[in-house]
């Protein structure tokens, strides 16, 4: 994994905040001197841009956008993507942290603070896998496939075929519908038992009443009451 030495943030040629490796003590003059060239080429430095630059064995990577502009050197390994990566996050960092007032801050004016900034974030790009956002995609994706295969050797393991699954499945669903019939039977047995005592509690009673009625009026044919 490639390394990134120095990191610059500039308004234009003007240097707000750098942070750079003790052993290459001349990578802020060929980042100015690059700055400088920008700011020429463009009139001014105020298009946006995402170049890069070889200076012997290490290449310098700008990214300049809404006219600040993040300058990183780094060793040929790192190739572009990482670098890249490192400039948006130190930029989006800048801007958030100081807004509009980049747009007029003089040289140096955030040096003291956001030095520290650009030494860690220098670091964990340098060194973290995880910054490399592909290669962290890669690792979870190998992760996932490796959770399956592991999964997959289980129900193997298991003797849990897909075809038993499948079967299983069916038995469960038949054994589901049965039990839906019976239940349905029982239910229908339970309602004709409870009319049929109902009919024969009406008919007792019924009964009853004639009895009381045939004693109370003297008769079968109740002459007493007619």
């Amino acid at each position: 994994m490639g390394r990134i030495q120095y990191a610059a943030v500039a308004r234009g040629a003007v240097v707000m905040a750098e942070h750079g490796d003790a052993a290459f003590p001349n990578a802020g003059a060929v980042a100015r001197q690059i700055l400088d060239r920008l700011s020429v080429v463009s009139g001014g430095g105020g298009g946006d841009c995402n170049v890069s630059y070889t200076q012997d064995l290490h290449v310098f990577h700008v990214k300049r956008t809404d006219g600040v502009t993040a300058l990183c050197m780094a060793d040929d390994a790192a190739g572009r993507r990482i670098p890249f990566a490192f400039l948006e996050d130190i930029h989006g960092r800048f801007v958030k942290t100081y807004g509009r007032a980049a747009l007029t801050a003089l040289a140096y004016a955030m040096n003291d603070e956001f030095s520290r900034v650009l030494g860690q974030q220098m670091d964990y790009y340098s060194n973290d896998p995880n910054a490399d956002r592909i290669s962290r995609m890669r690792g979870e994706m190998d992760q996932v496939r490796s959770v399956m295969i592991d999964n997959i050797d289980k129900v193997l393991e298991r003797g849990d075929r897909l075809e038993l699954l499948v079967d299983k499945t069916a038995t469960m669903q038949g054994n589901t519908m049965r039990f839906k019939r019976q239940a349905r039977r029982f239910r229908n047995s339970i309602w004709w038992r409870n009319v049929k005592l109902t009919a024969a509690l009406v008919f007792i009673l019924l009964v009853i009443i004639y009895i009381v009625l045939v004693y109370m009026c003297n008769g079968f044919t109740w002459p007493s009451c007619i």
